[in-house]
């Protein structure tokens, strides 16, 4: 396997990702799979784990950094765009079909948490993807207004939603409008914020565990209201007669999102579930990881099989 690093356009923003190829003996072109990162995170980390492991199963792989994002372009820094982010991946896709080492009637999308949720939004409206999976699935506008289980109080959004009002005033005003933080200091005020859910959060992005200097700990303030208004399990239906599988931890607290996706879904569809994992273990925990790993390559190699 070899990794490349390379540049493509995304609306205007240059967009910074690691392709990944393996040493194929297979003649012709390759299969490919655009992977998508967790919210605040970067190519370097889950998403480059994925995509890794990937093309070690025969598929070109491309792992990239959202705009605003990681190495990619785009200003103000740490934005949050569903739009944007759902425009990466049909970005990605258009890369690829340039590419004379991959077959363009074989292209599948792969999101992991936040990603999940912006990967079933692409392949919604862009029949050039011909499968589609996610991991850990999340919906950040579904966790924002509700929280990551589902049961958060409302006064939290709305408190939220006149911070992202006083910021864009102060902008408006020629002021520093700030940023929203992500992570508090230590992972027990993690866990008192967000529980176990919280604390694992904490220990993936902000410990040695999978800490990574590019990897953001703060949303441009913004995104929450961009987010607000923004449904990506909107248009799933359409998806059908294409196929949706998602990979989910038996003790995710976010698996009501992947379960709700689950059922907007028309066409073929599955959830498999990892038992004894959570949402953050499937990001880089081996024994998990393997298990979502052999069958996404399922999954994919069925679904993206050459034909005559």
């Amino acid at each position: 396997m070899t990794r490349s690093d390379i540049r493509f356009d995304s609306a205007g923003i240059e967009i910074a990702a690691h392709v990944y190829t393996p040493r194929s003996l297979t003649r012709g072109p390759l299969p490919a799979l655009v992977v998508g990162h967790p919210g605040t995170g970067v190519k370097e980390q889950t998403s480059g784990t994925y995509a890794r492991q990937l093309a070690e199963r025969g598929f070109v792989t491309l792992a990239f950094d959202a705009a605003y994002q990681g190495e990619s372009g785009g200003q103000p820094r740490g934005l949050e765009d569903p739009a944007q982010r759902v425009e990466d991946f049909k970005a990605a896709v258009s890369h690829l079909v340039a590419r004379h080492d991959i077959d363009d009637e074989r292209i599948g999308l792969l999101g992991i948490c936040a990603s999940g949720s912006y990967a079933l939004a692409a392949t919604a409206v862009d029949p050039r993807v011909r499968a589609v999976a996610a991991v850990s699935t999340a919906d950040p506008s579904r966790q924002f207004r509700l929280g990551a289980d589902g049961g958060q109080d409302p006064a939290v959004f709305r408190n939220l939603l006149d911070a992202a009002a006083r910021a864009r005033t102060a902008a408006a005003r020629g002021e520093d409008p700030g940023v929203m933080t992500v992570f508090p200091r230590t992972a027990e005020q993690a866990r008192a914020m967000g529980g176990e859910h919280g604390a694992e959060g904490f220990e993936y992005y902000c410990t040695p565990r999978g800490e990574h200097e590019r990897s953001a700990k703060f949303l441009a303030w913004e995104s929450i209201d961009r987010l607000a208004g923004y449904d990506p399990y909107f248009a799933v239906p359409q998806i059908g007669p294409r196929p949706v599988l998602q990979v989910i931890g038996t003790r995710a607290v976010t698996a009501w999102m992947a379960i709700e996706a689950h059922q907007r879904a028309t066409g073929p569809k599955e959830i498999h579930w990892i038992e004894g994992a959570s949402h953050v273990d499937l990001y880089d925990k081996r024994e998990y990881i393997d298990a979502a790993v052999g069958k996404l390559a399922d999954h994919f190699t069925h679904h993206l099989a050459a034909t005559a």
